[in-house]
Protein backbone atom coordinates (compact mmCIF):
# COMPACT_ATOMS: atom_id res chain seq x y z
CA UNK A 1 0.00 0.00 0.00
CA UNK A 2 1.54 3.33 -0.82
CA UNK A 3 1.12 6.48 1.51
CA UNK A 4 -0.03 9.51 -0.23
CA UNK A 5 0.38 12.91 1.38
CA UNK A 6 -1.57 15.70 0.79
CA UNK A 7 0.52 18.66 1.70
CA UNK A 8 -1.90 21.78 2.83
CA UNK A 9 -1.23 25.26 1.19
CA UNK A 10 -2.75 27.84 -0.37
CA UNK A 11 -2.25 28.08 -4.27
CA UNK A 12 -0.57 31.21 -6.34
CA UNK A 13 -3.89 32.19 -7.32
CA UNK A 14 -5.64 32.32 -4.00
CA UNK A 15 -2.44 34.37 -2.60
CA UNK A 16 -2.81 36.94 -5.42
CA UNK A 17 -6.04 37.48 -4.66
CA UNK A 18 -5.44 38.05 -1.02
CA UNK A 19 -3.10 40.44 -1.82
CA UNK A 20 -5.46 42.37 -4.36
CA UNK A 21 -7.94 42.16 -1.70
CA UNK A 22 -6.25 43.76 1.10
CA UNK A 23 -4.32 46.25 -1.63
CA UNK A 24 -7.86 47.54 -2.30
CA UNK A 25 -8.63 47.90 1.68
CA UNK A 26 -5.60 49.68 2.69
CA UNK A 27 -5.94 52.31 -0.52
CA UNK A 28 -9.77 52.65 0.53
CA UNK A 29 -8.06 53.53 4.17
CA UNK A 30 -5.55 56.17 2.95
CA UNK A 31 -7.85 57.82 1.17
CA UNK A 32 -9.98 58.16 3.96
CA UNK A 33 -7.25 59.05 6.51
CA UNK A 34 -5.58 61.94 4.17
CA UNK A 35 -9.18 63.23 3.69
CA UNK A 36 -9.79 63.63 7.34
CA UNK A 37 -6.37 65.12 7.23
CA UNK A 38 -7.61 68.03 5.19
CA UNK A 39 -10.85 68.58 6.55
CA UNK A 40 -9.24 69.13 10.47
CA UNK A 41 -6.53 71.49 8.86
CA UNK A 42 -9.80 73.22 6.91
CA UNK A 43 -11.44 73.13 11.02
CA UNK A 44 -8.43 74.69 12.61
CA UNK A 45 -7.47 77.25 10.07
CA UNK A 46 -11.50 78.59 10.40
CA UNK A 47 -10.84 78.36 14.65
CA UNK A 48 -8.09 80.52 14.14
CA UNK A 49 -9.69 83.34 11.96
CA UNK A 50 -12.66 83.57 14.36
CA UNK A 51 -9.68 83.63 17.35
CA UNK A 52 -7.93 85.95 15.21
CA UNK A 53 -11.24 88.50 14.24
CA UNK A 54 -12.53 88.45 18.10
CA UNK A 55 -9.43 89.88 19.36
CA UNK A 56 -9.59 92.65 16.61
CA UNK A 57 -12.93 93.66 17.48
CA UNK A 58 -11.86 93.28 21.36
CA UNK A 59 -8.92 95.75 20.17
CA UNK A 60 -11.71 97.86 18.17
CA UNK A 61 -13.56 98.24 21.38
CA UNK A 62 -10.77 99.11 23.88
CA UNK A 63 -9.04 101.68 21.43
CA UNK A 64 -11.40 104.58 20.85
CA UNK A 65 -12.70 102.32 17.39
CA UNK A 66 -9.91 101.95 15.46
CA UNK A 67 -8.42 98.37 14.02
CA UNK A 68 -4.78 97.36 14.35
CA UNK A 69 -2.94 99.09 11.55
CA UNK A 70 -0.94 95.73 10.71
CA UNK A 71 -1.93 91.50 11.48
CA UNK A 72 1.15 90.47 13.33
CA UNK A 73 2.90 87.47 12.57
CA UNK A 74 2.37 84.12 13.28
CA UNK A 75 4.04 83.35 17.05
CA UNK A 76 3.76 87.07 17.64
CA UNK A 77 0.94 88.78 19.98
CA UNK A 78 -1.50 91.63 19.33
CA UNK A 79 -1.25 93.65 22.06
CA UNK A 80 -3.33 96.86 22.83
CA UNK A 81 -0.47 99.55 24.07
CA UNK A 82 -0.90 102.91 25.66
CA UNK A 83 0.51 104.87 22.72
CA UNK A 84 -2.23 102.98 20.59
CA UNK A 85 -5.23 102.93 23.45
CA UNK A 86 -4.86 106.39 25.77
CA UNK A 87 -8.01 105.09 27.61
CA UNK A 88 -5.97 101.98 29.13
CA UNK A 89 -4.25 101.62 32.10
CA UNK A 90 -1.89 98.93 30.96
CA UNK A 91 -1.11 97.02 28.02
CA UNK A 92 -3.37 94.12 26.91
CA UNK A 93 -2.50 91.05 25.30
CA UNK A 94 -5.08 90.01 23.43
CA UNK A 95 -3.90 87.08 21.08
CA UNK A 96 -0.40 85.06 20.44
CA UNK A 97 -1.20 85.01 16.34
CA UNK A 98 -2.06 81.48 15.33
CA UNK A 99 -0.02 79.78 12.49
CA UNK A 100 -1.31 77.66 9.54
CA UNK A 101 -1.13 74.40 9.76
CA UNK A 102 0.50 73.76 6.87
CA UNK A 103 3.07 76.33 8.39
CA UNK A 104 3.59 80.12 7.70
CA UNK A 105 1.15 83.06 8.74
CA UNK A 106 -2.41 84.80 7.82
CA UNK A 107 -2.17 86.80 5.56
CA UNK A 108 -4.25 90.35 5.08
CA UNK A 109 -6.59 89.86 1.92
CA UNK A 110 -6.79 93.53 1.27
CA UNK A 111 -7.36 96.16 3.59
CA UNK A 112 -5.61 96.03 7.17
CA UNK A 113 -5.64 99.53 8.70
CA UNK A 114 -7.57 101.39 11.54
CA UNK A 115 -10.65 101.82 9.53
CA UNK A 116 -10.61 98.13 8.42
CA UNK A 117 -9.44 94.25 8.01
CA UNK A 118 -9.73 91.38 5.93
CA UNK A 119 -7.90 88.31 6.98
CA UNK A 120 -7.59 84.92 5.08
CA UNK A 121 -5.31 82.03 5.24
CA UNK A 122 -2.44 81.73 3.84
CA UNK A 123 -2.82 80.74 0.06
CA UNK A 124 -1.92 76.94 -1.01
CA UNK A 125 -1.22 77.20 -4.22
CA UNK A 126 -3.37 78.22 -7.31
CA UNK A 127 -5.35 80.66 -5.27
CA UNK A 128 -6.91 78.35 -3.18
CA UNK A 129 -7.51 79.02 0.79
CA UNK A 130 -8.82 76.06 2.20
CA UNK A 131 -8.02 72.55 1.05
CA UNK A 132 -11.45 70.68 0.85
CA UNK A 133 -13.95 73.53 -0.04
CA UNK A 134 -14.24 75.81 -2.62
CA UNK A 135 -12.71 78.89 -1.10
CA UNK A 136 -10.18 80.97 -3.64
CA UNK A 137 -9.05 84.53 -4.38
CA UNK A 138 -11.94 85.59 -6.39
CA UNK A 139 -14.30 83.96 -3.87
CA UNK A 140 -13.37 85.10 -0.34
CA UNK A 141 -15.90 83.40 1.60
CA UNK A 142 -13.16 82.20 4.50
CA UNK A 143 -11.74 85.20 5.34
CA UNK A 144 -12.66 87.06 7.60
CA UNK A 145 -13.80 91.05 8.11
CA UNK A 146 -14.45 93.66 10.15
CA UNK A 147 -17.89 93.79 11.88
CA UNK A 148 -18.30 96.97 12.44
Amino acid sequence: MRKTYLKKAFTLLEMLVVIGIIGVIVSIGFVSYSTAQKKSRDAKRKNDLKSIQNAFEQYYSICDYKYPSSLPLAGNKLIATLADCPSLSSPVDLITMPSDPLGGSYQCGGTCDPSGYTICPKNLGGGKYLETENCNSTNKSCCISNLQ
